[in-house]
């Protein structure tokens, strides 16, 4: 049984044409007449190579922050230049330093002299495998508007360890295993003298 829809009485009629002929658009809408809809849209013309806006291509902006990685993930990034096996052994802890030298307390001014003689009377001597020492690093207690990383020792060591005159001696820098110092040390592998 399909129900038949009721028209509008004839009071609903005049009430509704009384509303109706009060009431304002919210939003006037810009109807068109149904001829116009009827003619083809004239085409855009192509653009000349001077017809252009600045930024219409960009990007939107995301997140302009260009954060350095950690020092273990840079570390882990650098291409393997000595053997996997040795490597592998030296992650795990396997391997015993023949060698070590602490400059946890040190200055920047102190340590690397004491750095490059190490590493050198090393090689001289044959040794493969040394473990430096940097520390972690403290908070300071005034830290100044500008911001430093916790371990400046620690995060300096790896670009003197390529720099001359060690670049051409080190092989490998390594973070060490926890039973020779974990976040705070690390395993620099020579070449042979």
């Amino acid at each position: 049984m399909t129900r038949r829809r009721r028209g509008l009485s004839p009071e609903d009629e005049e009430l509704w044409s009384r509303v109706a002929a009060s009431a304002r658009a919210m939003r006037p809408s810009k109807l068109k007449p149904v001829e116009a809809e009827a003619k083809p849209k004239p085409r855009k013309p192509h653009p000349t190579p001077l017809d252009f806006h600045i930024g219409e291509t960009a990007r939107p902006l995301t997140a302009a922050h260009d954060l350095v990685p950690a020092l273990e993930e840079r570390l882990a990034a650098q291409p393997l230049r000595m053997d996997r096996r040795t490597h592998q052994q030296m992650l795990r802890g396997k391997l015993k330093p023949e060698a070590r030298i602490d400059l946890h307390g040190m200055t920047l001014a102190e340590a690397h002299p004491e750095l490059i003689r190490f590493i050198l009377s090393a090689q001289a001597a044959g040794k493969r495998m040394v473990l430096v020492i940097t520390g972690k690093g403290k908070l300071r207690d005034d830290p100044g508007p500008i911001p430093q990383r916790m371990g400046v020792l620690r995060h300096q060591l790896p670009t003197w360890l390529t720099q001359p005159p060690l670049g051409t001696v080190v092989l490998q820098v390594v973070p060490a295993h926890l039973k020779h110092g974990g976040g705070g040390a690390f395993y620099v592998y020579l070449r042979r003298g």
